[in-house]
């Protein structure tokens, strides 16, 4: 399998976790909360449609027809009419695969977090249930619990101040062997203004088997929604809460790094082989699923790397990657680094300032936040995230790295920001040749205390680097640069509780 001199660069990634070499033309970068919520739409209905011969077109994307799973991760699904039509979808799913089998072999598993998707009385839970009740063989909904909220901790701290703690965070969409990646919730504000990143793996059975598993594992160590809207573990699991910490942050790292070094292991043996058919004169791999004659494919132009984070499991994969990329990003080599809420770790904060590459880091204005205008304490959270802004902003100029290093604040009337990920640019090139996208927001909660996920995605194809640099060009226009003048604006007066109750919170959010 050969690479050009940019993939081949980030091969090292694979000695942590496993690397999926696709086509290009099975990934198609979507650019709107419309455009995601209709695929996702459409992904779950052409589920249940006629034979497997079945090809569905969607914006120039074959997605074939199937029946054996749906599979969701999410921090919670909302309760309105766009979410409901989302179950309703599901349910004629499962009906339809009732009716075509006698033993249906459609299986249904969704992953939310239990504080966030237990909030209020109408929540995620009362949404599911009906779907656990029909479809009691087919439907699972795990609810993730941090083990950090426990003890006296989870008896005083209220409602919504919880989620502080440590949640699940990752946000998968499945259906067969069609993967969505994305920061974007199951809700209603994600499927109309609230901009994100969305991105399709269409026919990659592989990918698809591995976030199905990923999937399962956390499942497995979460609370189990029972059709009367109890919660119960499954039968000799530790309780994440009221059972040994330590003992049950070891069994989830197992069963994760299982997964994790399984699939690396599958690949490892597949990319011999390929080697191997290679060195014999053969440019095509055998699959199943594919789309050509014969069931042959070209060689891979488009990597995968699924990177993992979850500290309180142990677990540290993004954070090295990150680090990693952000250390080794060359002179006149351009990082394009967006996130909906602006509190870099230390780490990460030390490697924009101290290496060589150039940065242009997009993030929310405070009329975008997504807590801009809440009641009460949460909505003080824009003027922290100001503040957290300014003191990197003056830090840059004192090291006289304006040059180098340059804040863009997204601003789009009547919308929300919550876009996350990185684009590299090598030097001397006007396309990226790698991008990370999925649920990290580069802080401290993404590093620490949440349970993250997202790829990367590494290609040498030019028509998927445009893709991708559309992506980026299409959100930074939507931004302008940040001055010393910003901050004089009305808009980004702090009062001087916010500034002086920042440091001692800003871990938290």
């Amino acid at each position: 399998m050969t690479r050009s001199k940019g993939a081949h660069r980030f091969q090292w990634i694979r000695n942590l976790v496993p690397e999926f070499g696709i086509s290009s033309s099975h990934v198609k970068v979507l650019s709107s909360p419309a455009e995601f919520y209709e695929l996702l739409k459409i992904l779950m209905m052409v589920v249940t449609v006629g034979e497997p011969e079945f090809i569905f077109c969607y914006s120039q994307v074959q997605i074939k027809a199937a029946k054996q799973r749906v599979v969701m991760a999410s921090l919670y699904l909302g309760t309105g009419l766009l979410e409901q039509e989302l179950v309703n979808c599901l349910e004629e799913t499962l009906e339809k695969s009732l009716q075509a089998n006698e033993s249906p072999n459609l299986r249904v598993s969704i992953l939310l977090d239990y504080t966030r998707g237990s909030r209020g009385r109408r929540n995620s839970r009362t949404m599911l249930i009906p779907l656990l009740q029909r479809f009691p063989k087919q439907v699972r909904v795990s609810l993730f619990h941090t083990p950090n909220l426990r003890g006296l901790l989870k008896l005083l701290i209220p409602e919504r101040f919880n989620e502080t703690i440590g949640l699940q965070h990752i946000k998968v969409y499945l259906f067969d062997d069609n993967v969505i990646l994305s920061g974007a919730n199951l809700s209603d504000l994600y499927f109309t203004n609230r901009q994100d990143r969305y991105v399709l793996l269409q026919d990659s059975p592989e990918i698809a088997d591995f976030f199905t598993e990923l999937v399962d594992a956390i499942g497995d160590v979460s609370l189990q929604l029972q059709q009367d809207d109890t919660v119960e573990m499954m039968e000799g699991m530790v309780h994440p809460y009221q059972g040994d910490k330590v003992k049950y942050c070891e069994i989830a790292n197992r069963r994760v790094m299982e997964v994790i070094n399984s699939a690396r292991t599958r690949q490892e043996l597949l990319h011999t082989k390929t080697f191997h058919s290679s060195q014999r004169g053969s440019s095509v791999l055998p699959q199943h699923n594919s789309e050509t004659s014969g069931g042959l494919k070209p060689e891979p132009d488009t990597w995968i790397y699924p990177l993992i984070q979850m500290k309180p499991f142990g677990i540290q994969i993004d954070e090295m990657v990150t680090e990693t990329l952000l250390t080794e990003a060359e002179r006149d080599a351009r990082i394009y680094l967006t996130t909906g809420y602006f509190n870099l770790t230390q780490a990460y904060m030390d490697l924009v300032l101290g290496t060589r590459a150039e940065y242009r880091i997009l993030l929310a204005s405070p009329e975008v936040n997504g807590f801009f205008g809440a009641k009460g304490v949460a909505g003080a959270i824009p003027s922290a995230y100001v503040y957290i802004e300014h003191q990197f902003y003056n830090e840059v100029c004192c090291l006289h790295q304006q040059e180098r290093i340059q804040l863009q604040e997204y601003s789009r009337a009547g919308w929300t920001f919550h876009a996350k990920g990185l684009w590299l640019y090598l030097a001397g090139s006007s396309l990226p040749c790698l991008t990370l996208i999925g649920s990290p927001n580069f802080g401290y909660r993404s590093v620490h205390r949440d349970l993250e996920a997202q790829v990367a995605i590494v290609t040498e194809n030019k028509a998927l680097q445009q893709q991708l640099h559309q992506e980026q060009e299409q959100l930074y226009l939507c931004s302008g640069v940040v001055s010393s003048s910003t901050f004089e604006q009305p808009s980004r007066h702090v009062k001087l509780w916010v500034k002086l109750v920042t440091p001692l919170i800003k871990n938290f959010f």
